[in-house]
């Protein structure tokens, strides 16, 4: 009976990563689960676009005001949301995919919602860093993480014209940060992964 308490500290643990886990994609949850429920339900007197911004920014407030989300994270969403709508601007000029429901709140043919498709991940990714006190070891440096980072964005707008590198640029994120290591700490216990590892868990 001694030992039972230490046979279940792994258990515990992982329940505790799991919870912080799930906490942590309220957004993405919410905004998955909207585009499915919207185009299985029909939502009467407003088109179907208009419907899902209004959720989001509904989900958005509610978790500003509970606490689930600070400040400085609602800051961080917003610089992602208006980097994905640019970026969906350019797939759809290009015929990547297109956005054939109308809706008030479309810009240049891309609803105003699909934005927070990309700001979920950076709303995952603040609120997970907080929760699990993150930190990390081994940083390549600016310029190796500023010019690979450049050269992935780069290669999502030249596909179209020049050969796709991401294969080659996925490799390289390896080969830059093979000795990053992220901090992470569930309860008392502080634990190490290799930061390639975390992105390919994410």
């Amino acid at each position: 009976m001694k030992n039972r308490p230490k046979s279940l500290k792994p258990i515990i643990q992982l329940l505790h990563f799991g919870y912080h886990q799930a906490m942590s994609c309220i957004f993405p949850v919410a905004i998955f689960g909207t585009l499915a429920l919207s185009s299985a339900i029909e939502v009467p007197f407003i088109y179907r676009y208009d419907a899902i911004l209004i959720i989001l920014l509904t989900v958005q407030y509610l978790m500003y005001r509970t606490g689930l989300e600070t400040l400085d994270e609602i800051k961080v969403i917003c610089v992602f949301h208006v980097i994905g709508l640019l970026l969906e601007i350019y797939k759809i000029r290009m015929g990547s995919w297109a956005y054939p429901e109308p809706g008030i709140t479309k810009f240049l043919g891309v609803p105003l919602y699909s934005g927070f498709m990309y700001a979920s991940v950076a709303s995952f990714m603040c609120q997970i860093w907080r929760r699990l006190k993150m930190d990390m070891t081994g940083w390549p440096g600016l310029i190796p993480a500023g010019l690979l980072g450049g050269a992935i964005y780069l290669n999502f707008f030249t596909h179209h014209f020049i050969p796709d590198f991401r294969w080659w640029l996925t490799a390289l994120v390896v080969v830059v940060f093979w000795r990053t290591r992220i901090i992470y700490r569930v309860r008392t216990v502080t634990y190490r992964m290799p930061l390639t590892l975390a992105f390919f868990i994410v």
